[in-house]
């Protein structure tokens, strides 16, 4: 990894998920066939890009039951610990609807509603990630959201992996498709014969999938589009090189556009850092991605002070930060922009991917500086209520009015002077 000094500092953006203007012609393309041919489209594209053809998007429960026969009974009570987990954590977010009365006899409040549906994508390809299901389910379940979609595309065979089915199955997914990329995207914003269509898509994809959830996002409400996977490291002398060095590959096997940083006062955890890293890289089994990842977006920035450090961080805002400092805690209150903050070398990022109970779908490229991790808000909608008494309007109905006019808005005035004088 590179070294250099903190005044040397440069952006992790990486804009990958503006497209190109072929892809998004592409998506554009195939968005307007779901809409206008439904299911027929839903086919033809899954045979195109699958290269399976299938008469029944719709997961059965037989499918569910071979894939239950596929995983090991250890990994099976693996994920349900950490649904568990997930669900304990996410059902503290939850906040009741309220109502307040005032002086005047009036009555204000907030009306908190679930969404109806929800439909979540799961990414397909050489990987499964059941953690991928459990954390876009649960917090929408949590908020009371009555239907949730699942769907991700199929295998050659036409089948999804049997982790992800396992996991959708012990987090409830009543509903799973087998469908992928662009189109299911559409299906699940329009609908078809098969699919109805949901009030909101969450979860990850390629930049085919996250073309089309920028493309209906106004039809539907989406989650994010996040970029590449980023990591940044606080650490000083008390740090372990060789675990801040794993540590940055964690987050460097996912893509060979993921960012990995090390801030640090120390000239001495730079170098031993650095040499860790290139130890490390030459064992992992995803070293390809890992070596490009580290060679173009990994870097370790020394600055003069832990002070500086965190400065440095706030301007990064990461995806997930990591603090290894002698004392960590105290520096909680000082971090201003990062979606998920791990403090202490036992609490390495891989525990809040998988285990820990928050949320792993985190604003990336920046966005921390205004965006929080998915959460059971995301979920639901509020609505205003306004119970306003007949003192309350003789008190402010004239300013209303007044108010009104000054925005020219004379229909508005006269609505409220109407009942003034009918009283």
């Amino acid at each position: 990894m590179k070294i250099v000094k903190v005044n040397d500092l440069v952006s992790i953006k990486r804009s990958i998920e503006s497209g190109t203007t072929e892809q998004l012609a592409v998506v554009k393309e195939i968005i307007s066939d779901i809409r206008s041919s439904g299911d027929n489209a839903l086919r033809d594209y899954t045979e195109k890009f699958d290269r399976i053809k299938l008469d029944s998007f719709l997961v059965t429960e037989s499918e569910i039951n071979e894939a239950y026969g596929k995983i090991d009974a250890e990994f099976i009570s693996i994920v349900r610990e950490a649904a568990d987990n997930i669900r304990r954590f996410h059902e503290k977010q939850l906040r009741p609807s309220w109502m307040t009365t005032e002086e005047n006899g009036s009555i204000l409040g907030q009306k908190i509603t679930p969404l109806d549906s929800v439909g979540v994508y799961v990414p397909g390809g050489t990987a499964a990630y059941p953690s991928s299901v459990l954390m876009n389910v649960i917090p929408a379940q949590v908020a009371g959201v009555r239907r949730i979609v699942m769907v991700s595309p199929p295998d050659s065979g036409g089948k999804l992996p049997a982790a992800v089915l396992v996991a959708a199955k012990e987090a409830g997914v009543k509903e799973i498709y087998k469908v992928g990329g662009a189109q299911a995207i559409g299906a699940l914003a329009y609908g078809t014969e098969s699919i109805a269509a949901v009030d909101k898509i969450t979860g990850p994809g390629n930049i085919f999938v996250a073309l089309a959830k920028r493309e209906v996002f106004g039809d539907v409400d989406i989650d994010m589009i996040a970029g590449p996977s980023e990591i940044a490291i606080i650490a000083d002398d008390t740090a372990r090189a060789d675990e801040v060095a794993a540590d940055l590959l964690s987050q460097a096997e996912h893509d060979p556009r993921a960012c990995s940083v090390l801030v640090t006062p120390s000239p001495q955890l730079a170098e031993e850092v650095a040499a860790e890293v290139e130890k490390q890289l030459a064992e992992l089994p995803r070293k390809d991605i890992a070596s490009k990842s580290i060679a173009d977006f990994g870097v370790i920035y020394v600055t003069s002070s832990l002070e500086e450090a965190v400065e440095t961080v706030n301007q990064l805002a990461p995806e997930h930060l990591e603090i290894l400092t002698e004392n960590g805690i105290e520096l909680l209150g000082k971090i201003r922009h990062a979606g998920a903050i791990f403090i202490g070398r036992y609490s390495s990022e891989p525990v809040g991917d998988y285990f820990a109970g928050p949320n792993h779908v985190l604003p990336t490229n920046g966005t921390a500086r205004f965006s929080s991790p998915l959460n059971v808000d995301d979920f639901q909608k509020k609505s205003s209520v306004v119970i306003y008494s007949e003192k309350a309007l003789k008190e402010n109905g004239e300013k209303i009015a007044k108010f009104a006019r000054m925005e020219g808005l004379e229909a508005h005035a006269r609505a409220v002077e109407l009942r003034l004088k009918n009283q």
